[in-house]
């Protein structure tokens, strides 16, 4: 799967993003709607985190605790797409973002580790 991730750039505290991030590239017998797609972020300096994953289906979705009301994932299953809408921005959300393909379980989201499931990174800066 090759993961294409835009969207990310310098916006003032407050302001908003849309992240976009685009699948292609799948292996025989599968498509983009096989498979839960998530986001995270890398600050320098720390570690990964997660940020939000939404289920093949849409109809399931999930946030890291420091996002919540502030950001939205989705999905377009016809573009092969999936979005991360950031509103209120902060400092704090100043990363590296990454989309990636994971699974649910016990209702937890967790990535594929191998690296051909993770996109290049796009970032974002807040400035305050």
């Amino acid at each position: 799967v090759q993961l294409q991730a835009s969207g990310g750039g310098l916006v003032q505290a407050g302001g908003s993003l849309r992240l976009s991030c685009a699948a292609s590239r799948f292996p025989s017998g599968f498509s983009f709607s096989s498979y839960s797609m998530g986001w995270f972020r890398q600050a320098p300096g720390k570690e990964r985190e997660f940020v939000a994953a939404v289920i093949w289906s849409g109809t399931r979705r999930s946030y890291g605790d420091s996002v919540k009301g502030r950001f939205s994932i989705s999905r377009d299953n016809a573009k092969d797409t999936v979005f991360l809408q950031m509103n209120n921005l902060k400092p704090e959300d100043t990363a590296v973002y990454y989309c990636n393909v994971g699974y649910y379980t016990d209702g937890y989201y967790l990535p594929r580790v191998e690296s051909e499931y993770w996109g290049q990174g796009t970032k974002v800066t807040v400035s305050s």
